[in-house]
């Protein structure tokens, strides 16, 4: 990628934490005493992200191999991964985001089309992840209902089945897409959007090849190479419940729960409701205003008050904040690529995890 490019996404990523900052509704006289409330606690949750991010990239380069030789360092792999969720976390829909800089950054390693093929996977696994993640909380909170640990009322009885048939029909879309592709699709989707249906009509028409290749590879990953699959989905459901561990580590702060294994259940499902809120909001940057609906609805829902939620959003929005300043600055470093772009047109080779 030219620098002029990636200071265009660095520029455009760093206005948008700026703006973030300062619509952000907490006074610093609260931030700082949440900050000092947290303590060595807010260290502990800076580096969980650290073995996140790592099982990230494992997954993305697990998804690499699957359709080749992967000729990109495992470092630039998870400084990639880091940037491409800075992008997103920081811009609307990540629709100027990671997965844009991901594919130009990774294109002279593999070449354009297992370049795109691999973001677009990494990413319907990462989503694909989110809804079994969000369908086992549905499970866990009836099993707590049963030994009535929780309350099941009319409202909640709502939300779960609206959870419920969510989920199932991402699930049921993901699979047809697994199988068949989904690329093409999504461009004859575009068509029908007012303002978009004379580009895609002309991107459909001039990479109609391309898109049906990245399809095909794309399907191949679930139907040819299932280890690289399941191996794959199992870093990323794994990851999701221990991204828990955040949420744990500031309950153990306000002794919520009653002990430390309902505790972590108890942020299991904090983050599965609030992730989900969130991301039905995924066109606000940074999620914001969704995020600490969400864990104010979770917090109160689990029988804990309204400052504990408080405290988890903002402690949150503080680790997002650091994470999307080191995924920028990471933008401006390691950027020499010494693989020559013959290697993108190496031979189709399936190899194993």
């Amino acid at each position: 990628m030219k620098n002029k490019t990636r200071n265009i996404f660095f520029t455009f990523g760093l206005i948008a934490v700026i703006v973030m900052l300062f619509t952000f509704k907490v006074s610093f006289a609260q931030l700082w005493a949440d900050i000092c409330h947290a303590g060595y606690w807010l260290i502990a949750i800076l580096g969980l992200w650290i073995f996140l991010y790592l099982m990230n990239a494992w997954t993305w380069r697990i998804i690499i191999r699957g359709s080749g030789p992967c000729p990109i360092p495992f470092w630039k792999i998870l400084k990639l991964t880091i940037t491409g969720f800075a992008l997103n976390y920081a811009t609307p829909a990540g629709l100027m985001g990671g997965e844009p800089y991901k594919i130009m950054e990774l294109k002279p390693y593999i070449g354009t089309q297992r370049a795109t093929s691999s973001v677009l996977l990494f990413a319907m696994m990462h989503i694909f992840s989110h809804f079994w993640f969000w369908t086992s909380s549905i499970a866990v909170y009836l099993v707590l209902v049963w030994f009535g640990f929780l309350p099941l009322d009319t409202g909640m009885g709502i939300i779960l089945l609206f959870m419920a048939a969510f989920c199932g029909a991402g699930i049921y879309l993901f699979i047809r897409g697994y199988k068949n592709g989904m690329v093409v699709k999504l461009i004859r989707f575009l068509s029908h959007i007012p303002g978009l249906k004379k580009w895609s009509k002309n991107f459909a028409e001039n990479h109609h090849e391309d898109l049906l290749k990245i399809d095909r590879q794309i399907s191949e990953l679930q139907s040819q190479n299932k280890k690289s699959f399941y191996a794959s989905f199992a870093l990323e459901y794994i990851g999701r419940i221990l991204q828990s561990f955040e949420i744990f580590f500031m309950l153990i702060l306000f002794e919520a729960g009653t002990g430390g294994g309902l505790s972590f259940v108890y942020a299991f499902l904090i983050l599965s409701f609030t992730s989900l809120f969130a991301n039905l909001l995924f066109f606000m940057p940074l999620q914001l205003g969704g995020r600490e609906g969400g864990f104010a609805m979770s917090v109160a829902q689990m029988g804990m008050t309204a400052d504990i939620g408080m405290f988890v959003s903002i402690i949150c929005r503080v680790r997002e904040l650091v994470w999307t300043a080191i995924g920028l600055l990471l933008m401006k470093v390691g950027n020499h690529v010494p693989v020559l772009e013959t290697s993108a047109n190496q031979p189709h080779q399936s190899t194993s995890t």
